[in-house]
């Protein structure tokens, strides 16, 4: 899996006009699934999102994790972090088919929640449009084959 963190002031996702998610403080995640990808992966990268700590403290210091701060996880289905960008039109083919992936991504999103947070979402396949208030900025590339 490959998740692109972003810490936001506020960030909402919107289908058709409409806004599907919103939140405040917190990450906007784009989530990629591979077609190798595991419940075992997810898990892992919903701890490491999770327990990130690039929120300031009273010193200025990034030092609190999500739940210091009270803050929400937008969780967007991004399946073009697996491009091939040999040439100049990229190929999507590493990236998981949607049987795969959607469920992947459910039950990462599931995990969250599972830990306490507030989870906001996308729709998986949507054309959407992302809007975000970067906070820093602060963004952070993970990806389970390098952890």
């Amino acid at each position: 899996m490959r998740a692109v963190v972003t810490r936001v002031k506020e960030a909402r996702v919107e289908i058709g006009g409409k806004v599907n998610g919103a939140i405040s403080q917190g990450f906007l995640v784009l989530l990629g699934v591979g077609p190798g990808d595991t419940k075992a992966q997810a898990e892992k990268l919903c701890d490491k999102i999770c327990g990130l700590r690039v929120f300031e403290d009273e010193n200025g210091k990034m030092n609190r994790n999500l739940e210091a701060v009270g803050g929400s996880l937008l969780v967007i289905s991004q399946f073009t972090l697996y491009a091939d960008t040999k040439s100049r039109r990229p190929s999507f083919s590493g990236a998981a088919k949607p049987d795969v992936a959607k469920p992947l991504y459910e039950y990462f999103m599931d995990q969250c929640a599972a830990r306490g947070f507030r989870v906001e979402h996308g729709e998986f396949g949507a054309d959407m449009q992302v809007y975000s208030q970067n906070d820093g900025p602060v963004t952070i590339v993970f990806d389970t084959d390098q952890m």
